[in-house]
């Protein structure tokens, strides 16, 4: 596809869930208390959307994701939480 199709066909759907991450940053930076690691992943993730580079969703991804390689013991919770709390 060009472009101009790809624009033309995904363009609603991409504004639609820009301004529902909008809304949702508005909910946590109203709300009380601290933000946890999880919003600071996830601004770091949105940082990586206004750079010039490729690969975007790789990079969004892995700003998200554990890096580490080594197993662990025994997991400490029983679901996921979309983030890795740990440093990079």
């Amino acid at each position: 596809m060009t472009r101009q199709q790809i624009l033309d066909l995904y363009f609603m759907d991409a504004r639609c869930k820009l301004i529902d991450l909008a809304a949702f940053i508005d909910r946590v930076e109203r709300s009380a208390g601290e933000e946890d690691f999880r919003m600071k992943a996830f601004r770091q993730a949105l940082s990586e959307l206004s750079k010039g580079e490729t690969e975007k969703a790789k990079r969004v991804l892995m700003t998200l994701s554990d890096p580490t390689t080594e197993p662990i013991a025994a997991a400490t919770t029983k679901a996921a939480c979309g983030a890795w709390p740990g440093t990079k």
